[in-house]
């Protein structure tokens, strides 16, 4: 049996040490020292931070099963004992703090958890288990990196790619979607010129701050006009900053949005209508010099392979009951996992896990007030409860992997 006191020392540890994207050296440390310890063959720095464990036993399929480890540009407000008071260096050089918000180091235990299950079985299972501890999920990047960086030419190519998740719904609950499961994402940094002058005579600028508002204004209309009543689309502005006094003019403002989307052509659309709109409220405004429009980062869409929700619900619904498994409908988040299916050729089956106190969750439920008193991923508030979500995330894993893996 594991013991899973001494993960939940290790979840604490990690969630009180984390480390932003392209930045997990010390995870990477400690996920490797313990593959070692189970006796997997074990690299290090694949596609920049990338851990990669392998443990064969005789012939069988190839089973890739995946945790990403990077946490987010967050100040964590949970109050934990284990809260994270740690800062980073952010992509654009700024000194940031540094919060597990979203999960990824349940996602790392909860894998070791279920690789030290495994590696234990030495008679239950024949095949090759492949485990990817995976860099910068959250810039949209780090599957990319690994799979550049030869992962199926050095480590083997899988035959079905599986992994998960943490949510804000109750822990002892999975759900899984077939086909598009998680959004698209496409980030853009929009910069928007004028002519800055003195706030008292606006009437010789070109102000860069009203041309972002009207910008801001009109792309909530993209979703609303742009794109059918059925396809799913979100669209963001994340960001507007300008000037430096309020009494001056700025010469620019720069705008960062978000687009979540299914489906490639709703994408282009939306995309074109973003573009059409930044330009004519500049044009409007009077700029004498175009905006630029600039890619931040970009995820596909995580299609998960039917066949393989198929195979990976009826294992769920028979280990934790019928009751316990469900499908979450589109999920507007976004995952990079996919890119390793893509590449190797193989299907995917990405599930969600509970993390919320179940206790609390149905009070929230029953009162209407979940959005308010359940955080969820990316907040300051975000912290799964560590049981049920550790133990039921580790035995999903080794279910899904042990359905996948020939008998012994």
């Amino acid at each position: 049996m594991v013991d899973t006191t001494a993960l939940t020392e290790l979840y604490k540890d990690l969630h009180a040490n984390p480390e932003l994207s392209f930045h997990e050296t010390r995870t990477a440390g400690i996920v490797a020292d313990r593959l070692r310890a189970l006796g997997f063959e074990t690299s290090t720095g694949v596609g920049g931070t990338g851990v990669v464990g392998t443990l064969r036993r005789g012939d069988g399929p190839i089973v890739l099963l995946r945790a990403d480890m990077d946490a987010l540009p967050v100040a964590e407000e949970t109050g934990l004992p284990y809260a994270s008071t740690a800062r980073g260096t952010d992509p654009d050089g700024a000194d940031v703090p540094v919060a597990h918000a979203c999960g990824h180091d349940m996602h790392v235990v909860c894998l070791l958890g279920a690789l030290e299950e495994l590696a234990g079985d030495r008679t239950g299972w024949r095949g090759t288990i492949l485990a990817v501890f995976q860099p910068a999920e959250e810039l949209g990047g780090g599957a990319q990196a690994m799979v550049d960086d030869g992962l199926f030419d050095r480590f083997g190519t899988p035959d079905v790619v599986l992994g998960q998740h943490v949510g804000p719904f109750p822990a002892g609950m999975l759900a899984v979607r077939p086909g598009p499961a998680f959004a698209a994402t496409d980030a853009l940094r929009i910069k928007m010129f004028g002519k800055g002058g003195h706030g008292s005579r606006p009437e010789t600028t070109i102000d860069p701050v009203v041309m972002a508002a009207s910008t801001v204004l009109r792309l909530q209309t993209v979703v609303s006009r742009t794109v059918a009543a059925t396809d799913t689309v979100v669209l963001t502005v994340g960001s507007l900053r300008a000037g430096t006094k309020d009494n001056i003019i700025p010469d620019e403002a720069v705008l960062e949005v978000n687009i979540r989307t299914y489906d490639a052509a709703v994408r282009t659309r939306v995309l074109d209508a973003v573009t059409r709109i930044v330009d004519a409220e500049a044009a409007a405004a009077g700029a004498t010099r175009a905006p630029e429009i600039t890619p931040i980062d970009s995820f596909p869409v995580l299609v998960n392979d039917p066949a393989a929700v198929e195979r990976t619900a009826a294992v769920f619904r028979a280990r934790f009951g019928s009751d316990h498994v469900f499908d979450p409908g589109p999920v507007t988040g976004s995952e990079d996992v996919g890119v390793f299916a893509t590449a190797s050729g193989a299907p995917c089956c990405y599930w969600l896990f509970g993390g919320a106190d179940p206790e609390a969750f149905m009070r929230a439920a029953a009162a209407g007030t979940t959005d308010h008193d359940i955080p969820s991923n990316h907040s300051a508030r975000f912290a799964p409860v560590i049981e049920p979500t550790l133990t039921i995330g580790m035995e999903a894993l080794v279910a899904a992997a042990r359905e996948r893996l020939g008998q012994g």
